[in-house]
């Protein structure tokens, strides 16, 4: 560490008016010293000026439409499906998709020590979300003799035992050189003045900058070169905590192919109006998504029919198709991509050097969020999806998008394709309710394979069951 690298780091937060950081300066330690011009040097100083100014020191006013209309979902059974599945199969063959997975999160909600794509979902195998992802795409690579690059955003929390867990489980059968880990952009947290804070006094206090800030740590990372060196044209996005979203759906695809979309979407139909979900919808003709916690501020988006259904119904699954090129477009112009801000408890360092461990809000987080981006998007497509073997996110252990009812939404899911392809299973109730099902997507890419290669199965199970991606059957 030199002179240099202090001097140049101190005129840093001088010019933008965040010199405190070297408050305790004096009191540190040649590593502790390294520490904290590292810390600083990560900062986008420019940015986080046009943050402070934008939404803390003035406060942004909502945004208001003079009109707001749902949008038009795409029935998965339309007209232009056989045309639109045609299109996707040959460019997934071409190699022209890759898979892209928002990693970031640790499992402490579900009770779990790690990352969250590393918790065991497999009720009788203990695969992990990690392996049901991988095994999806070596299902897809099998099917259509193709590779499927699979780029993971991780966090600086988990990433280092991410990457442990796949080399521990030797990358679930896949070629690491088709595996790329990136971490995700972290952004300093500030006071109510706009100054940042200190986690310690060598080390900003910093938060995750939300999904949306995944364009940026594509080109940042390499990750946009990566994919553009292969001939990938289309990201695949999902987030790893969906046990049930296809890693590349030939038919969205297609879809997103045909309609020459820039970005696409797949919704699910809102359960009720206040579900917990962003509402895609179009704000004077703009292509938007409504967070939930906002809807207050637009009671149109409340409205049920006739039925009681909700007549916005398009709620965001977090499951996206964006090209390449687009992502390097939003790139481009960041600066045009809006910010969020969240106030919340934040421990942070005083002024005399302790710890405070704050019992109300006392200081912003800044995000962005992915779907912010089909504001931008040329003909953005919204394809209907069932949640069933589509949309299972696992937020806690129990209750509503829980590790419980991804469980079970995995048994109802495969006994479909157990029925449909003749084989007789118990029924879901009384003694047989615990009964559960697990089919490896490495083994059956879809339906139609699986009643292909059901053929070779017993005609009746009556235990619990696994098909295993060798077509080992594991029965408890």
């Amino acid at each position: 560490m030199s002179t240099m690298d202090e001097s140049t780091h101190r005129d840093l937060t001088e010019q933008y008016g965040q010199s405190h950081l070297f408050d305790f300066w004096e009191d540190l330690n040649h590593n502790e010293k390294a520490i904290l011009l590292r810390s600083i040097s990560e900062v986008k100083f420019p940015e986080m000026k046009r943050l402070i100014e934008s939404l803390v020191i003035t406060e942004p006013p909502a945004e208001y439409y003079d009109e707001i209309k749902p949008v038009d979902l795409v029935a998965p059974k339309d007209r232009r499906a056989r045309e639109a599945g045609d299109a996707g199969e040959a460019l997934i063959r071409a190699g022209k998709v890759a898979c892209f997975t928002v990693a970031g999160g640790q499992g402490t909600r579900l009770g779990f020590d790690g990352p969250k794509g590393s918790y065991p979902i497999g009720a009788l195998t203990g695969h992990s979300l990690f392996q049901y992802h991988a095994e999806k795409i070596r299902g897809l690579q099998r099917y259509y003799g193709t590779v499927l690059p699979w780029y993971i955003m991780v966090s600086p929390a988990n990433g280092d035992a991410t990457r442990a867990f796949f080399k521990q489980q030797n990358y679930f059968a896949l070629d690491p050189a088709n595996i790329l880990f990136f971490e995700q952009q972290m952004i300093p947290c500030v006071n109510e003045k706009g100054k940042m804070m200190l986690e310690t006094p060598f080390r900003l206090a910093v938060s995750p900058g939300g999904h949306g800030g995944s364009v940026q740590a594509l080109v940042e990372k390499g990750i946009l070169a990566d994919a553009a060196s292969r001939g990938v044209e289309i990201l695949s996005y999902f987030q790893v905590d969906n046990w049930a979203v296809q890693a590349a759906d030939p038919l969205f695809i297609g879809h997103h192919a045909l309609q020459q979309s820039d970005m696409s979407s797949k919704c699910h139909r809102r359960n009720s109006p206040r579900e917990a979900v962003g509402v895609h919808c179009l704000c004077d003709q703009v292509y938007r998504v409504i967070e939930y916690s906002e809807l207050d501020i637009y009671p149109q988006l409340l409205q049920v029919d006739a039925s009681g259904d909700a007549v916005f119904s398009a709620g965001n699954s977090g499951i996206h198709l964006l090209n390449v090129s687009f992502v390097q477009d939003i790139y481009d112009h960041f600066e045009d991509f809006p910010w969020h801000k969240a106030f919340k408890k934040i421990p942070c360092i005083r002024e005399d050097g302790t710890l405070f461990s704050p019992d109300a809000p006392n200081g912003y987080k800044f995000e962005t969020f992915i779907f912010d981006a089909l504001r931008f998007a040329r003909n953005p497509l919204a394809l209907e999806i069932q949640r069933l073997g589509e949309y299972t996110p696992i937020k806690d252990y129990d209750g509503v998008n829980s590790v419980v009812a991804a469980r079970q939404s995995m048994t109802d899911y495969w006994s479909g394709w157990m029925k449909g392809a003749g084989i007789a299973i118990p029924e879901q109730s009384g003694s047989n309710a615990a009964w559960q099902l697990e089919i490896s997507p490495a083994w059956a890419v879809n339906r139609e394979e699986f009643a292909e290669r059901a053929q070779t199965l017993p005609k009746s199970f009556d235990k619990s069951t696994a098909i295993l991606a060798d077509g080992t059957i594991l029965s408890k």
